[in-house]
């Protein structure tokens, strides 16, 4: 396979199983060459292509043989040649005969127009793999970015859990000898109470991100998977501005592609109602071979022809459907008007996304310093005796709310850049 050659897998043996260790390009590429998804629009391909097959087979010559054997049943045909004469009795002999027959097909319109349909036909199924090769990289990235930052939000609240644990210690053994109040204890207990809670929560968001990322690269739910990029490294070569300044050519969205194929598909399906109306002109030759001849045999052994079929009056059904066909013509064009303009109106709204995901990640990136200052600051103050265990407590939540609002800012960010890269076809 070659997307094998392209990742990298660390093989550890862990309780018996090996870990899958992948960078993000590389859990995409994974996902491209084993989603199941994938895997079936790729074979979509191939049976759009049997069917071309199939289609160009109707114009070939077609062969076929036959073996016939006749018995009647001991028949006889009498023949009388006049008045005195007595009749002449023949009698009808069993017979048996080889035909040999060639088919061509010599002119046909609707056969044109349906083998340029079938093509026409496989374009969509090949622009529908490469729409479903840009979900499913739209979805892994989405699930590794969502792992990432599960992971970030359990070591910060790890490291935070820790900090806690510290205080909440010292403050009990100042409370013992009177220096702090039974209160601050509590204050400190129920802090980190929700901390526990908090912990098991992103520990279960971690496990359903990894899920949902082993369930779109295709590999079994309690396969081990490391992830070796991190936000951080991600987000120092992530370059937004790139793709703001790039102009939107909508021939390159894949939606737009596909609205083109299934025009030009509905007017070849125009064409081929009109092509009802045309004769249709076949060749033919065949061989009989006599294995068991009848008394009397005056068929030729070869015979060659032609059969020119002729429409003539059909009761208005042909015309009926060529008016089908070209309303559904038309509604095509409407629908690609449509999507021409929903597709730039996206590009609009997409790049305003992505601006306001670009200013709201560099306010949350400040609010993550400012609040860490704030706290550190409240810790040494609680320390020295100068601020309440409460006041020490809302420092510390605003932190760890700061934290919880960069990652999500950082999600929207990746977001808003993967919309934008998914309609310039650029993912």
């Amino acid at each position: 396979m070659i997307v094998l050659g392209l990742i990298c897998l660390v093989c550890i043996k862990a309780f018996g199983q090996e870990i899958l260790s992948l960078s993000l390009t590389e859990a995409v590429n994974y996902a491209v060459e084993y989603n199941k998804t994938i895997n079936n629009a790729d074979l979509a391909i191939h049976e759009a292509q049997k069917k071309i097959n199939e289609m160009i087979s109707g114009g070939l010559p077609q062969v076929g043989a036959t073996v016939d054997y006749s018995n009647f049943l001991g028949a006889e045909m009498e023949l009388s040649f006049g008045e005195g004469m007595p009749p002449t009795v023949i009698p009808f002999t069993p017979t048996s005969n080889f035909n040999l027959s060639v088919g061509q097909l010599i002119f046909s319109g609707s056969y044109i127009i349906g083998l340029q349909s079938v093509k026409l036909y496989k374009e969509i199924t090949v622009t529908n793999l490469r729409k479903t090769e840009q979900e499913v990289k739209e979805q892994v990235t989405k699930s590794y970015l969502l792992a990432l930052a599960s992971q970030r939000s359990i070591e910060i609240i790890e490291k935070n859990l820790g900090n806690t644990i510290d205080i909440f210690e010292k403050t009990k053994v100042m409370a013992s000898v009177g220096m702090a109040e039974k209160l601050d204890v509590d204050q400190f207990e129920v802090q980190l109470n929700l901390l526990e809670n908090a912990k098991k929560a992103a520990e279960r968001q971690e496990e359903l991100a990894f899920n949902l990322l082993r369930f779109q690269m295709g590999v079994s739910v309690d396969t081990p998977v490391e992830l070796t990029d991190s936000l951080t490294g991600l987000i120092d070569h992530f370059d937004a501005n790139t793709l703001l300044i790039n102009p939107f050519r909508i021939e390159n969205n894949l939606d737009y592609q596909l609205i083109l194929t299934t025009e030009k598909l509905s007017q070849k399906q125009v064409t081929l109602k009109k092509m009802n109306y045309l004769p249709t002109l076949t060749g033919y030759y065949q061989h009989t071979e006599k294995i068991l001849k009848p008394e009397l045999d005056f068929s030729p052994k070869n015979v060659i022809g032609l059969n020119l079929e002729v429409p003539i009056f059909s009761s208005g059904l042909r015309n009926a459907q060529l008016s089908q066909a070209r309303i559904q013509h038309e509604t095509t064009l409407n629908n690609k008007s449509l999507v021409s303009d929903q597709l730039f109106l996206q590009e609009k709204q997409y790049r305003f996304n992505l601006t306001n995901a670009m200013e709201q990640y560099d306010n949350r990136l400040k609010n993550i310093d400012v609040a860490y200052r704030v706290y550190q600051n409240y810790v040494l103050k609680y320390q020295q005796g100068v601020a309440s265990s409460l006041d020490l407590s809302i420092a510390n939540s605003n932190y760890l709310q700061a934290e919880a609002d960069y990652i999500g800012a950082l999600i929207n960010l990746f977001d808003a850049h993967i919309a934008l890269q998914r309609l310039m076809n650029s993912l």
